[in-house]
């Protein structure tokens, strides 16, 4: 293999500047070409492309975002633009791609696999975590790392006016991020997908902290398909119990800053990783790390398998309240 593509795809997570540094010095390592699609597949589209090396992606593992930049590209799901990225891929003479992203990210790429022979290797880059085949995906780390600051610092608020806080936590249709930070933060009650709660269940709750002698309060709230929900809970625990009540929405702000260590590790590990696999001729397959090993999972099973909170720390965290 004499020429490969990398492209972010997505959602930007944390980490994924390291995952392409990683990329670009491994391949020039091994002796490949490598070459940079700008803004995800609407760069394919367009022929947006450019060749990395080492001087391009000097002093970028401590960055957030991704200096390929990404998109949503409505076009690319469309035959002619599939056709035109296929097309790209073609006159760049690309033999490998990489795609940094989540399962739709990784889904869109498999929809060239009949326009174009290209060997496709995915990495798993989401703040959501919600990717199988992986323990952690680029980003999650960081992004918990985040909230879990805000939730520190609006402890101390709640504690002094003594009221609830509901801290509203990114997370796509999971329950990852909100689980983590929880845990972490001490919070006094989860609101997440896996696990439906009742407004009654977090009102029993908090009036037997406050029985108990809390007078303020920490509820993680997982925004799922309704950013913002965490508004209408507040409002409904506070006309039941009479607690005064606050929320802050974390939005976006998870998503960018600089990557945690562990996720500039997890981001050189799997984009090196990346090439290794499409220089030994491997194709249609996500690299991870599934209990400190290096795992390859095909690309069909990160959207068609669905990935499991951790049953321990689910129960672990009812039990630590």
């Amino acid at each position: 293999m004499k020429r490969i593509g990398i492209l972010t795809s997505g959602g930007d997570a944390p980490g994924m500047n390291a995952c392409i540094r990683a990329a670009v010095r491994a391949a020039i390592n091994v002796g490949i070409e490598i070459i940079g699609v700008r803004r995800g597949y609407k760069g394919l589209i367009v022929n947006d492309v450019l060749p990395l090396t080492r001087d391009e992606v000097s002093n970028i593992i401590h960055t957030g975002g991704s200096i390929l930049e990404s998109s949503r590209c409505p076009e690319f799901e469309t035959e002619a633009g599939r056709q035109k990225a296929a097309a790209t891929l073609r006159n760049q003479e690309i033999e490998g791609l990489i795609l940094i992203g989540g399962d739709g990210t990784f889904r869109g790429g498999a929809t060239l696999a009949d326009k174009i022979t290209v060997n496709l290797v995915g990495v798993p880059g989401t703040i959501d975590n919600d990717v199988y085949g992986t323990d952690f995906t680029l980003g999650f780390d960081t992004a918990v790392n985040c909230a879990l600051q805000a939730i520190d610092r609006i402890r101390d608020t709640a504690r002094t006016f003594q009221r609830v806080f509901f801290v509203e936590v990114m997370g796509h249709h999971t329950g990852f991020i909100a689980l983590h930070a929880g845990m972490a933060g001490g919070a006094d009650s989860l609101v997440i997908p896996e696990d439906r709660v009742s407004i009654e269940d977090i009102c029993s709750r908090l009036q037997e902290g406050h029985r108990l002698g809390k007078r303020s309060a920490i509820v993680v709230v997982a925004e799922t398909e309704n950013p913002g929900y965490s508004y209408q809970i507040a409002q409904e625990v506070t006309n039941r119990t009479g607690f005064e009540s606050r929320v802050c929405v974390l939005g976006h702000v998870q998503r960018g800053g600089n990557p945690t260590a562990a996720d500039r590790v997890l981001g050189s590990v799997l984009g090196a990783a990346a090439v290794q696999t499409l220089a030994d001729g491997k194709k249609d397959k996500m690299v991870g790390i599934v209990g400190g090993n290096l795992t390859y999972t095909p690309l069909e099973d990160t959207w068609e398998r669905k990935k499991e909170l951790n049953p321990q720390l689910r129960q672990l965290v009812q039990q630590l309240w």
